[in-house]
């Protein structure tokens, strides 16, 4: 019951030989000591036997110290192997120490000799105690081979100080096996508490690597695994990271509830291990973005996975009584083609992605170098603009659109402009896709209103100017509030404000837009449908929101499918406009032809290069002066 051992006992024990063949330097300090007392003592006896065994006693503590040294150089991995051996030599040495210092009093050689072997071998004995105290079998064994023989040499003499002796060896042994087995509990206790913190620390690590909706990697996770993944790749493989992203997820969240939502990013994580190849690294990088990285032989291969993947995430799903469609961007790197480290691949990834949902979502995009050159060039748009907004290096420009009926110039629309000191002027579609993807069109849109509306203030009364509004715009915190100021600080009334707003605004049926429009609208400010007839026309729109006017989009009138359909298409709307009292503007006209076959459909205002190229105020001024002047003659002549 004493040396009964559990799975913890056991490694207390290994702890312990581990220890022992790894510093091995009291061990050889004890079998040094040994050797030499035994060689001493023998010097004082004539006596062969105690020269026999003084001289095995050394070869028992030689063989040990070179085992000590040699096993762990042999890289010996048995612990139990291990243990055997060293059981072996201890109980050896132990034995033959108890067997030496026997003789010395049995032979009853010089007082001397005794007293040293008898101080040795107790001394050792008791060393054991606390030396092997992780392993008590060891220590206690060693001390009964040791003390046995010396005791019974002793009480055999006789002698009444020897067998008192005797006694006092019998209850230091005692001793010291309750302060090994001291030892031995406190030990224990120590690595059984040190596991169980280490246990913890793992389990905490684990969790924090997990994303607790889908049970995969989190972001922390999947840095670490992918990192670790890397490390024991092969030079000659390839490594595919594949990047997801669920296309207008937040329209499920907001539609069904985050539960549903929570139970579509689980079963998006469902079809992806089960598409996924052996010993993939799957996460979840954030929100509705996942993360695949598998090692492929090539980009063939590379391409299969992800045509499968995408079709796996993309079939349709049913959760209860839902039938849910959701669709998928998808962007793909290769580690080392498109990247020499994880980083450079994760970022090509990401702008394939990025690419993937500009070029009309539900599709893989792979890594171009191209991209990169794109991005540089964003960043560096997106640092300049900041900037330039700052030392008014941007500028509003004013496009007029005119009356077909009278040619009189009845609105004229806002279009900014940027000069650059050192590279020109750069195109409105450079920079405006960046403001919007960085959140400075917020800004920036505020500021050409602004501008806009001190500019209209100065013009005749029934000319209005036209605002373009981005849909980010729209759902910034107090956007609506914004506007009513910059047309107050302008002095300019919100009846001769008009925001032009693009389909793709209303396909979210975002309460926010809702909102927005019915407050400003209540003000006095009008809107229009800009672009219609590219994207997702619906006439629903024109009767659940304020517009007061439809703008035809250019490609109806120049673009190269201009013909008979195109034709009626212009008059079926704006027989619909005339019933509903909203006018209809042509964009795009540069010819007499155009205005001409515009005008025969129905369209009551155009715009475009036949009237007039976009130009600075002053210009926009100059123009409603010259008309002025040209018609007050004739209401004179009248």
């Amino acid at each position: 019951m004493l040396f009964r051992t559990n799975a913890l006992d056991d490694r207390v024990g290994k702890t312990l030989v581990d220890n022992l063949y790894t510093n091995p330097g009291s061990l050889t300090a004890g079998a040094a000591n040994g050797i030499i007392a035994a060689l001493v003592a023998a010097t004082y006896a004539a006596n062969p036997v105690i020269w026999n065994v003084a001289i095995l006693l050394s070869l028992i503590g030689v063989a040990r110290v070179a085992m000590a040294y040699g096993l762990p150089r042999l890289q010996v991995r048995d612990t139990r192997w291990l243990e055997l051996l060293y059981e072996l030599g201890a109980f050896s040495f132990t034995a033959t120490v108890g067997v030496f210092a026997a003789l010395t009093i049995w032979y009853e050689i010089p007082l001397i000799a005794q007293m040293l072997m008898l101080c040795f071998a107790i001394g050792y004995g008791a060393g054991m105690a606390t030396r092997n105290a992780g392993r008590p079998v060891i220590s206690v064994t060693g001390m009964v081979l040791t003390f046995t023989p010396i005791c019974v040499a002793l009480w055999s003499t006789g002698d009444l100080a020897a067998r008192t002796l005797a006694v006092a060896i019998l209850i230091c042994f005692l001793g010291m096996v309750s302060i090994s087995m001291q030892i031995f509990r406190t030990l224990r206790d120590s690595i059984g508490a040190a596991e169980t913190s280490a246990r913890l620390a793992e389990k905490m690590q684990q969790l924090a690597r997990t994303d607790v909706v889908t049970g995969l990697h989190n972001r922390a996770g999947l840095n670490h695994y992918l990192v670790d993944h890397l490390s024991r790749r092969r030079d000659e493989t390839r490594t595919a990271l594949f990047w997801f992203d669920l296309d207008r997820f937040k329209e499920v969240n907001d539609a069904l509830g985050h539960q549903i939502g929570d139970r579509v990013l689980n079963e998006v994580a469902q079809r992806l291990r089960s598409q996924a190849k052996v010993h993939s690294v799957i996460g979840r990088f954030g929100g509705d973005e996942f993360i695949l990285a598998c090692d492929v032989r090539d980009r063939r291969e590379v391409e299969t996975i992800a045509l499968a993947l995408l079709a796996e995430v993309t079939r349709p799903m049913r959760l209860d009584e839902d039938r849910l469609e959701i669709s998928c961007s998808m962007g793909v790197a290769i580690l080392p083609d498109d990247g020499p480290d994880l980083e450079s691949v994760m970022q090509g990834a990401d702008l394939a992605l990025y690419h993937a949902k500009v070029n009309g979502r539900n599709q893989v995009s792979f890594y171009d170098p191209s991209m990169s050159r794109d991005l540089v060039r964003r960043r560096e748009i997106e640092a300049e603009l900041r900037v330039a907004l700052q030392r008014d290096e941007l500028s509003i420009f004013f496009q007029p659109i005119v009356d077909l009926a009278t040619g009189r110039i009845r609105a004229f629309e806002a279009l900014v402009r940027w000069f650059h000191p050192e590279k020109g002027e750069l195109r409105p579609d450079e920079f405006i896709p960046v403001a919007e993807e960085t959140g400075a069109i917020i800004t920036l849109g505020n500021w050409i209103t602004a501008q806009a509306a001190k500019a209209a203030a100065a013009w005749p009364d029934d000319v209005t100017v036209a605002v373009n509004l981005s849909p980010l715009q729209l759902k910034a915190p107090g956007a609506a509030l914004g506007i009513l100021n910059a047309l107050r600080e302008a002095r300019l009334p919100p009846h001769r404000l008009e925001l032009e707003i693009t389909e793709t605004v209303l396909l979210d049926h975002s309460q926010q837009t809702e909102d927005f429009m019915a407050e400003l609208s209540a003000a006095g400010v009008k809107f229009a449908l800009d672009d219609f007839g590219t994207g997702y026309s619906s006439l629903g729109y024109l009767n659940k929101y304020p517009f007061g006017k439809i703008k035809v989009d250019r490609s109806f009138v120049s673009g190269p499918n201009v013909g008979k359909k195109s034709d009626a298409i212009i008059r079926a709307v704006s027989g619909i406009a005339a019933s509903l009292d909203m006018e209809i503007v042509a964009e795009g006209l540069e010819t007499i032809e155009q205005v001409d076959a515009v005008k025969a459909a129905g369209c009551t205002l155009g715009q475009g290069y036949y009237f007039s190229r976009a130009v600075p105020d002053y210009l926009a001024a100059m123009l409603l002066a010259q008309e002025r002047d040209a018609t007050e003659p004739n209401r004179a002549a009248g």
